[in-house]
C-alpha cells in the first residue's frame, strides 16, 4: 500500500486527504441525520394535543424549539398561532429554509470531493506520464517491462482519485435524498399543526359567541 502511494506522487497526499475529510463528513451526517434527532416519535401528534388543549406556554414552546429541528418548525408556527393562516405557513416556510440549510451541512463539501477525486487522479496521472516521457526523452526507452510499469504506477492517481470520488457521490446523493425526505414529512406534520390551530380557535370563537348569546 505504502509503495502505491509513493508510486503515485504528491497527488496522492491531496487525495488522501479528501478521502479522509470524506469519511469524516459521512460519519457525522449519519449522526446527526438520525431520524430519532431529526423527527421524534409522536412529537407532532404531542404538539396538536397542546394546541388543542391550550397549553401553549412560552416555556413549552421554548422546550419544543430546543428538541430537534421539527420541534423547532413546530416552535415557529406557534410564535405566530394568533396570526392569520397565511402568516403562520409564511414562517414555517421561512424556518423551513433555515433547517434544509442547516441538515445539509457539509453536503456541498461531500459533493466537492466527488467531483474535484478523479480530477485530482488526472493530474498525478498526467504529472507522472510527463515525468515518464521526460525520462524516455533523456535516456531512451530502455526496458519495455520498466515503461509498462512505469505507465502503470502513473495510473494508481486515476485509480485512487475514483475509489474517493465514487463513495463520496454515492453519499452525497443519499443524504440529499434523506433530507429531502425528511423536509416531506416535517411538511405534513406543520399542515397538521396548522389545521389543529385552525380548529381551536373555531372552537374558542364558537364558545365566545355562545358565552355573549347567553349574557344576551
Amino acid at each position: 500500500m505504502l509503495e502505491l502511494v509513493k508510486a503515485g506522487g504528491w497527488p496522492m497526499i491531496p487525495l488522501l486527504l479528501l478521502a479522509v475529510l470524506a469519511v469524516a463528513i459521512v460519519v457525522e451526517r449519519f449522526w446527526s441525520l438520525r431520524r430519532k434527532e431529526v423527527l421524534p416519535p409522536g412529537l407532532g401528534e404531542e404538539v396538536r394535543r397542546w394546541a388543542a388543549s391550550g397549553q401553549l406556554d412560552p416555556a413549552h414552546v421554548e422546550s419544543l424549539r430546543r428538541n430537534s429541528p421539527l420541534g423547532e418548525l413546530l416552535a415557529a408556527a406557534l410564535d405566530v398561532r394568533q396570526r392569520p393562516r397565511e402568516v403562520i405557513r409564511e414562517r414555517i416556510e421561512d424556518t423551513g429554509r433555515h433547517l434544509v440549510h442547516r441538515m445539509e451541512r457539509f453536503l456541498n463539501t461531500l459533493g466537492t470531493i466527488a467531483a474535484a477525486g478523479p480530477l485530482l487522479g488526472l493530474l498525478g496521472t498526467v504529472i507522472g506520464m510527463i515525468q515518464m516521457f521526460l525520462g524516455i526523452l533523456d535516456h531512451g526507452v530502455g526496458d519495455v517491462n520498466q515503461l509498462a510499469g512505469g505507465i502503470g504506477k502513473a495510473l494508481v492517481c486515476t485509480a485512487t482519485g475514483m475509489i474517493v470520488a465514487i463513495p463520496a457521490l454515492i453519499f452525497h446523493r443519499y443524504f440529499r435524498g434523506r433530507v429531502a425526505g425528511y423536509v416531506i414529512e416535517m411538511e405534513q406534520q406543520a399542515g397538521q399543526l396548522l389545521d389543529a390551530l385552525d380548529s381551536s380557535r373555531g372552537d374558542a370563537a364558537k364558545a365566545r359567541a355562545a358565552t355573549r348569546a347567553a349574557r344576551g
